[in-house]
């Protein structure tokens, strides 16, 4: 059966069926951000329990950050040929396999007897992951093509991208506080039964790239370059920027990627078509999930360091502390995508999220070693988050949307590779910006001094704070000047809902 006869076959059954097409919509909705939530979650969730790990098995504090780097370069490397294989061989089917060995692993790691299983699990979280987030991204591309529910979608699925983390921060702190570090992976399995079965019952298989064929030397090329990318800027945390292996793995990784740009306007079959970096808006996207990405690793990563180190927060009272950020960045992005972007157009409101984000980032940079809470990190907490939301549900909706029915899993798998890139990318920038803050502060000091100390790292925080302002007035400037004026289109090209 053409695609074209499926297509008209499923409207008529959303024409026939108006109530239960539109309710089995949002259930499909529930589902996939239950799996995006999994994936996002386990960024993070982790991080909390590293120090109960590391005591458990006794493996190095060098070790220590594989854990974390394992699963952000499999993930990374792998998430365009996740896209397309979701592409060509069914969302559905893509979906169901990533969650399933999205669990298993999950559950290998939390058995880990020693610290090459728990290193092995994670990277292997993240080639699951790889190949269930782009899927879910897509499904929810494909399912909601009217422009209303649409941008309520993506309010829901951009809020749970952008705050997952924060999230991650908290369930991480509840489960090694209450049961133990293992349980940061064991209760991926619960998720995965919950998205599992409505996957299964909600969802319907369709190949709109059945025609095509896996483009090999261009998966190859993306995945070593991405790979190369993301460990440079890993190696960055350990090592000074001059090691080989910092900047021989970033220049290999650049290399790579522009030898990957060169193939694909040749490919018969390109894994990333190129019509979908071209479109002015869409490519504006990018840019924003990938600086946004960035600036974000200022909060979490070092905010988390304040508030247990310095105000003396246990791992769940921290998780509890960026809530309100959550709750703002969930606020922002039912406005900007169902109000204000249909409004007055991406040019106008992304920047604009930018500059609050930025705006916050400086207000947060007042913090001290006798600073509370209340005063000095909730107010800032909750306009960073005010600003984050107005940027990246608006653009990961613009950055799927009117890409045509057999690019929408690629489509997605570049969303979530800017993202992952933008982490780590991030991560290494201000953690080096931070210790050399530090470091500078503490020359013809004395080290010993306890107050010292702390204001050295206090010096350290806050000069990753305002860096990462910095990185949100760099995304304010691009977005404006590469988002067309006006109001988007409506996605014509917009893959149809056949789920009905």
């Amino acid at each position: 059966m053409s695609s074209k006869t499926l297509t008209k076959d499923a409207r008529a059954g959303a024409e026939q069926h108006p109530s239960t097409a539109s309710a089995r919509k949002w259930w499909i909705l529930a589902v996939v951000a239950l799996a995006q939530l999994m994936v996002v979650l386990d960024a993070t969730i982790v991080n909390i329990a590293l120090p109960s790990a590391q005591a458990d098995l006794g493996f190095s504090d060098g070790s220590r950050q594989w854990i974390v780097t394992a699963y952000a370069l499999a993930f990374a490397s792998l998430l365009l040929l996740g896209g397309r294989i979701a592409d060509l061989f069914g969302r559905k089917t893509a979906f169901l396999i990533g969650i399933v060995g999205f669990a298993a692993v999950s559950a290998l790691g939390g058995a880990a007897a020693n610290f090459e299983m728990l290193v092995t699990a994670r990277a292997l979280q993240g080639a699951f992951g790889a190949l269930l987030a782009p899927a879910a991204l897509s499904l929810l591309n494909t399912t909601f093509t009217d422009a209303k529910e649409r941008a309520k979608a993506f309010s829901v699925y951009g809020a749970i991208a952008g705050a997952g983390g924060a999230v991650g921060l908290l369930l991480g702190g509840i489960l090694t506080d209450a049961l133990d570090w293992r349980w940061t992976l064991y209760v991926n399995v619960a998720i995965a039964v919950l998205a599992f079965a409505g996957g299964w019952l909600l969802l319907a298989n369709h190949r709109d790239a059945a025609n095509s064929k896996l483009d090999v030397p261009g998966t190859v090329l993306v995945a070593a370059g991405l790979f190369a990318l993301v460990y440079g800027f890993s190696n960055a945390e350990t090592h000074d920027w001059d090691s080989p292996l910092t900047w021989g793995f970033l220049i290999a990784g650049g290399l790579l990627l522009a030898a990957f740009t060169w193939w694909q306007t040749r490919a018969a079959h390109p894994l990333l078509p190129l019509r979908i970096l071209l479109d002015r808006n869409r490519a504006a996207s990018f840019f924003a999930v990938l600086i946004s990405g960035a600036g974000m690793f200022g909060v979490f990563l070092f905010l988390t360091y304040y508030l247990q180190l310095n105000l003396g927060f246990s791992p769940t009272k921290t998780g509890v502390a960026f809530l309100p950020m959550v709750g703002a960045l969930m606020v922002a992005a039912q406005l900007g995508t169902t109000a204000l972007v249909p409004r007055l157009g991406p040019k106008a409101v992304i920047p604009l999220g930018f500059a609050v984000a930025a705006a916050g980032m400086a207000w947060l940079t007042g913090i001290g070693v006798g600073s509370h809470y209340l005063s000095a990190v909730l107010p800032q907490l909750v306009v960073i988050g005010l600003g984050l939301g107005l940027v990246m549900p608006p653009a990961m909706q613009l950055a799927t949307g009117g890409v045509a029915a057999e690019d929408a899993g690629v489509a997605s798998a570049t969303v979530n590779a800017m993202q992952q890139v933008g982490g780590s990318i991030g991560t290494a920038l201000l953690n080096t910006l931070a210790a050399s803050a530090a470091t500078d502060y503490l020359a013809g000091k004395n080290p010993a001094d306890k107050l010292v100390q702390a204001q050295a790292t206090i010096e350290s925080y806050t000069t990753a704070f305002w860096w990462s302002a910095g990185f949100f007035v760099a995304g304010a400037a691009i977005a404006f000047a590469l988002f067309r004026r006006g109001v988007p289109e409506p996605d014509a090209d917009a893959a149809p809902v056949i789920h009905m």
